[in-house]
């Protein structure tokens, strides 16, 4: 049996708030739903113990928003609701970025700020490791002086000599649409990816670090924007090699499922 989700007005009416109450926490960023294949909120059994406990801290507490999300963090509260809902369990990225921010003394309106994004998809981020672009998740990382592969617990796997067609460690999707897998564990000069994206992912903004890249089309097609002004439409069997200080950007450009290998060196991203 599937966990149990609720819409917008039983979850109100559950945690004694008005539903248009919860739609301007979602908005402040204190609680971001699930949504449904027609777009509706679902809050799941975590979501609503998180609403009680904003409840608590505005009427009790007289706390504003921005103090209510330190205050759930400082308790946990946070990674406790989406233990408790099932909701995968895997949040290394958003613990690890959490962890990141308290160290620097950052608040997420700070840290939004900053890399130019929504405190609240910040704190989704934080909470859920979902949510962003391949782009804006580089960014945070390069803000806090670490990468992508390290955010995602690459560096922690142990290293294989062989790793068989079909067995490879995937990173946790925090992007919608890409799927990142380990064609090569532990902590190397090289970082060996399999990319696969669906129709139309992409990286949704262009990004630069040191190091340079190679990318390979296994299958579908893909299209490359290097330094804002150069496109290169890439097929099966075609390849591309570049310094990974040019801005790059890319999209899946086929109908169905691109499939790319990339290797960047140093790991850099």
């Amino acid at each position: 049996m599937g966990a149990v989700r609720y819409k917008v007005a039983e979850a109100a009416r559950l945690a004694g708030v008005s539903a248009s109450t919860l739609r301007l926490w979602e908005t402040q960023g204190l609680v971001v739903p699930e949504r449904s294949p027609t777009g509706h909120r679902q809050y799941t059994e975590g979501d609503l113990a998180r609403l009680k406990r904003i409840a608590w801290f505005r009427v009790e507490r007289g706390l504003n928003p921005a103090a209510i999300r330190e205050a759930l963090e400082a308790e946990g509260a946070g990674d406790d609701a989406v233990s408790s809902a099932g909701e995968g369990g895997d949040n290394q990225v958003g613990r690890k970025l959490r962890s990141l921010r308290h160290a620097a003394g950052k608040t997420l309106e700070q840290v939004a700020g900053d890399i130019g994004i929504a405190a609240s998809v910040l704190s989704t981020l934080e909470r859920t490791s979902q949510g962003v672009s391949v782009a804006v998740l580089h960014n945070i990382a390069e803000y806090f002086g670490t990468t992508v592969s390290s955010l995602s617990g690459e560096e922690e796997a142990d290293a294989r000599a062989v790793v068989r067609a079909g067995e490879w460690r995937t990173w946790p999707r925090t992007t919608p649409g890409v799927t990142v897998q380990l064609l090569a564990d532990g902590r190397n000069q090289m970082d060996c990816h399999r990319f696969v994206l669906e129709p139309g992912a992409s990286s949704e903004g262009a990004y630069r670090h040191e190091g340079e890249e190679f990318v390979y089309v296994l299958s579908g097609r893909v299209e490359f924007i290097l330094d804002s002004d150069q496109f290169y439409d890439l097929g099966v069997g075609d390849s591309l090699y570049f310094e990974s200080k040019r801005r790059h950007a890319w999209t899946n450009r086929h109908d169905g499922e691109t499939v790319l290998l990339w290797v960047n060196t140093p790991p850099t991203f």
